[in-house]
């Protein structure tokens, strides 16, 4: 049976791209330093998607199998010599964690094999791929990078299913959307994987997602928590919310038409699916989960601050993205580690520093005047 890895056993890896590869006759296995769910894979080898519809249709996956990278190196170089496909979907920010591993993978692969091997890292972070591929490379020294770069395609990719958290109660089963998108980056051939999306240009896709979706979600969570909602779909249900998320998309909207010479007509309807998706009650997806980590969601790069940079060099609006960008600085949701030391920051040092700090924004320049501004009147 053809062989993938994917690292993330976590609801999105089972319920979105270990799903995927399952459902095109691949045997999965799944990497992850969570005992539990490693152990529960190698036991009940299944599990149940569940689709968050008035149904609730389920689909079962079967052929998975789990690895703790932390235990167990040797069986997870092993997985990676004969796998077609290597994966990922763990948060951008563990990427460097575990490219050493997956060096080692690679070079034993590259060693023993010539077959192609394909690394698509599945992350919602713009060219995630390129980033794993550069900290995969330091850990290589000349020879072995050499023969993984004969043997070994890098692609970038865009993932989009939204996955809200659960409690699961020690169960493998997972709750998810029906939508789900993933393109991935080639001119080359691959092989076939059910729901999977080749074009040869991503950057349109990408940040029509980065910039419709992520921006989407993040703006509800933002104005929902300072209105103190608890879910999407009950945020949206507000008016005066509703408003602003389409009065930010519309500005996103502007600045991807504008760029990528995109079908207005065709774009509103995205966004208009798009919103349909964040009312879906049954994901009864909490505000304080799509808000979390907001030190990475105001990165210059991220879903707030680049389209408002973008948009302005265009020449076109950007006041709602500033006022989204003053809402999530004034995210202090306690669990939140990131939360907490942002507002430690603007405790200590003043909002100017922590714009600077955070999104690489000066005061003086016209939007960060706007951000401050808005910030002002929403902390009334």
């Amino acid at each position: 049976m053809k062989q993938a890895v994917h690292f993330g056993a976590g609801n999105i890896g089972r319920g979105f791209i270990g799903a995927l590869f399952s459902q095109s006759g691949y045997h999965v296995t799944f990497v992850d330093i969570a005992d539990q769910i490693i152990n529960q894979l190698n036991e009940e080898k299944q599990y149940n998607v569940k689709l968050a519809t008035d149904q609730q249709e389920t689909v079962t996956i079967t052929n998975v199998s789990g690895l703790n990278n932390l235990k167990q190196e040797n069986e997870v170089v092993e997985a990676i010599k004969g796998a077609a496909f290597l994966t990922t979907a763990i948060g951008p920010n563990i990427l460097p964690r575990i490219a050493p591993l997956i060096a080692k993978g690679l070079a034993a692969r590259a060693e023993a094999s010539s077959d192609k091997l394909y690394v698509i890292a599945c992350e919602n972070q713009i060219s995630a791929t390129d980033l794993l591929k550069g900290y995969i490379l330091e850990h290589l020294d000349e020879g072995a990078k050499e023969k993984v770069l004969a043997n070994v395609a890098f692609l970038n990719s865009a993932v989009d299913r939204i996955v809200p958290i659960q409690n699961n109660q020690g169960s493998l089963d997972v709750l998810v959307e029906p939508y789900h998108e993933w393109v991935v980056e080639t001119t080359g051939e691959i092989p076939h994987i059910e729901g999977m999306k080749i074009v040869p240009e991503l950057a349109p896709f990408i940040e029509r997602k980065l910039f419709t979706v992520n921006t989407g979600h993040a703006v509800i969570a933002y104005f929902g928590y300072l209105a103190n909602k608890e879910t999407i779909d009950q945020t949206l249900a507000d008016e005066e919310i509703y408003n602003q998320v389409k009065a930010t998309l519309g500005e996103t909207g502007a600045y991807l038409i504008n760029q990528y010479n995109l079908d207005p007509e065709e774009h509103q309807k995205y966004i208009d699916k798009i919103i349909s998706r964040f009312q879906n009650a049954h994901l009864n997806d909490g505000v304080t989960r799509v808000g979390r980590s907001p030190i990475r969601k105001l990165g210059p790069e991220d879903r707030l601050v680049r389209p408002a940079l973008q948009a302005q060099k265009a020449g076109l609006s950007y006041t709602n993205l500033a006022k989204a960008i003053a809402a999530a600085l004034l995210f202090d949701y306690r669990e939140d580690e990131d939360a907490v030391k942002l507002q430690a920051m603007i405790q200590e040092h003043g909002v100017a520093f922590a714009l600077q700090e955070v999104s690489g924004l000066d005061e003086s320049s016209e939007l960060g005047k706007e951000i401050i501004g808005h910030y002002e009147s929403l902390k009334k």
